[in-house]
């Protein structure tokens, strides 16, 4: 029987679990990924330009974001279980776990939460008593409302969740307009932004509850050190590069630098298949000959799938489904990173930091105390011995020094803004552990660009008839990354792996899914659905992937059914028995 063939659209963390998964059955995978260099699309670390001062091949690693494999991923962890590292280990013998989580405020002490899983109501006060105990400004009204909401969400069925929670934002739920400041920051917006990169006031409580709910769940499930993992190298080094070799060594063809622009249809009439992609060569501009093959996959994030259907009318004519991703791509917020490089190992405490008080919405890492084996002093110049690796969630509030959104900030505004506001909250108590002699480096996403940049460009932008306010809004930075949020209201926007074009297969993050968030979880998992239905439709023997859905303790599963029973009569939640 002639091999079938699969053309992958994208080559982030969803084309390479795609093509992992098709390359060991059977069949004959090309990825066509617009990067020239760097394979895994925002998961990918990336060389930090003219940093290989004393070596050509060694520069200063940079990153999107830094990466996160909290307790509850289960499917790209199996993924990483299947790719070769070094002779004996595998890309999941690279993570390492944390040990600690602490919210910083400004001139006050850090907040440690207890690590141990709450079983009832009592224990979820007890949590949140811990937040108001620590923090002068919260009180324990307001520690004790929020827990009873997180208690009411760990109670509630599956049903609830898809109904009344989905249409409910975050912000609404936790009735926030109601309370102080400081249970606004500390308590609703500041969990958002660091789990779902969403303002609270548009933020689904369906996604945002969920995810909280299953960082609690693995605290201190039976093997509570996996709460919360990182890598234990830079992303390339220890997960990418390995897995784009190995894929490559299972025969995986790449096509770097090509990128697709249109879908071709046999025609637009309902159940037409794809009779081709039309790609682009980055390089020199120019379309290729049409790409064939039996099946095709975009991995595309959101906003580029969108463009690709807009252009491609007899898509939506075939499959008016598609129209929905269209509506979704601009559900998309700014999540992007910085590295600073320091001249010793700063660590505030293994683990990651929540700055409560800025107003980027910044968290952090301090990452070479997780890389033992990884050498900064032979790159850059050799003073750097300790990384800083920051998140910026909110790129629209003013900042809390220079009271400029960094959406309107130069590039290396929004770095020394960041850096300010960090020491705001490092240095308390009259102590300043984080000092300005400290900085050697510091390198912004390079998916954060300004137009109109370059010198020359600025000449051209000063010499046209442009007036102040168009000229500052052609300015403003641009991501070329954003990431899909989910607002409420938008599940029934999200596509199926399965489209209604036959040949036709999604594997993003913005695929319906168990994970439900755009993460690298959600994307391996969109993966696995496109592989299940692109064997199905090949009548193919080979085994299918695993799909798992989230679970909860088996202790809450009594006030679940109850639930269940009430949200079926229609009745709103409660714990009290439902008749």
């Amino acid at each position: 029987m002639k091999q079938k063939t699969v053309a992958i659209f994208g080559g982030g963390v969803g084309g390479m679990s795609a093509a992992h998964m098709l390359a060991l059955r059977g069949f004959q995978v090309t990825v066509y990924e617009r990067a020239e260099v760097y394979v895994g699309g925002k998961a990918r670390s990336v060389n930090v330009p003219g940093t290989n001062m004393p070596d050509k091949d060694k520069y200063l690693p940079g990153e999107h974001g830094f990466r996160f494999f909290p307790g509850f991923y289960s499917h790209v962890i199996e993924t990483m279980k299947e790719i070769p590292f070094d002779d004996k280990k595998t890309a999941y013998d690279s993570l390492v776990s944390t040990e600690t989580i602490q919210i910083n405020q400004i001139d006050a002490p850090p907040i440690k939460l207890p690590l141990h899983f709450p079983k009832s109501l009592k224990d979820v006060h007890t949590l949140f008593e811990a937040v108001e105990q620590a923090s002068e400004e919260l009180t324990k009204k307001e520690a004790e409302f929020f827990g009873e909401r997180v208690w009411q969400l760990m109670t509630s069925c599956k049903g609830r969740f898809l109904s009344k929670y989905e249409e409910t934002g975050w912000w609404a739920y936790t009735k926030a307009d109601d309370y102080s400041e400081a249970y606004q920051r500390l308590l609703v917006d500041g969990l958002t932004r660091s789990l779902v990169a969403s303002k609270a006031k548009m933020a689904s409580t369906r996604t945002v509850g969920t995810m909280f709910l299953q960082l609690l769940y693995t605290m201190i499930d039976n093997n509570p050190g996996n709460t919360d993992r990182v890598l234990n190298l830079p992303t390339n080094d220890a997960w990418l590069t390995p897995w784009s070799k190995y894929l490559e060594s299972i025969g995986v063809v790449y096509r770097k630098g090509h990128e697709l622009v249109e879908i071709q249809m046999e025609s637009g009439a309902a159940g037409a298949s794809v009779s081709g992609g039309i790609v682009r060569d980055v390089k020199t501009g120019k379309n290729l000959p049409p790409v064939t093959a039996d099946y095709y996959i975009m991995a595309m994030p959101v906003e580029v799938a969108a463009k690709i259907i807009e252009a491609s009318p007899l898509m939506t004519q075939a499959a008016p489904a598609l129209e929905n991703v269209i509506k979704l791509s601009p559900n998309v917020e700014w999540m992007n990173g910085i590295q600073y490089f320091l001249t010793e190992d700063f660590s505030q405490h293994r683990g990651h930091t929540v700055y409560s008080g800025a107003n980027y919405a910044l968290t952090s890492i301090s990452q070479k105390q997780f890389w033992p084996n990884y050498d900064l002093e032979e790159r850059f110049c050799g003073k750097a011995k300790g990384i800083f690796s920051v998140d910026i969630s909110d790129w629209e509030k003013p900042g809390n020094f220079n009271n400029k959104p960094a959406k309107d900030c130069t590039k290396e505004e929004v770095i020394h803004e960041c850096w300010r506001q960090l020491k705001d909250e490092i240095n308390v108590d009259g102590k300043e552990p984080l000092k300005d002699e400290m900085l050697v480096f510091a390198y912004l996403d390079e998916s954060i660009y300004q137009p109109f940049s370059h010198p020359l460009a600025q000449s051209v932008l000063e010499s046209l008839d442009v007036i102040r306010g168009e000229k500052e809004t052609i300015q403003e930075l641009k991501n070329k990354e954003p990431l899909l949020v989910n607002v409420i209201n938008t599940w029934k926007l999200r596509p199926e792996a399965k489209t209604g074009i036959p040949n036709l297969f999604l594997a993003a993050d913005y695929v319906r899914t168990y994970t439900d968030l755009a993460t690298m979880e959600g994307a391996n998992e969109a993966a696995r659905r496109a592989s299940n239905a692109i064997l199905d439709a090949a009548g193919s023997s080979e085994s299918r992937l695993g799909v798992w859905p989230y679970t909860s303790p088996w202790q809450l599963r009594f006030f679940q059914a109850i639930d269940w029973v009430r949200w079926k009569l229609g009745r709103p939640w409660s714990t009290f028995w439902p008749f």
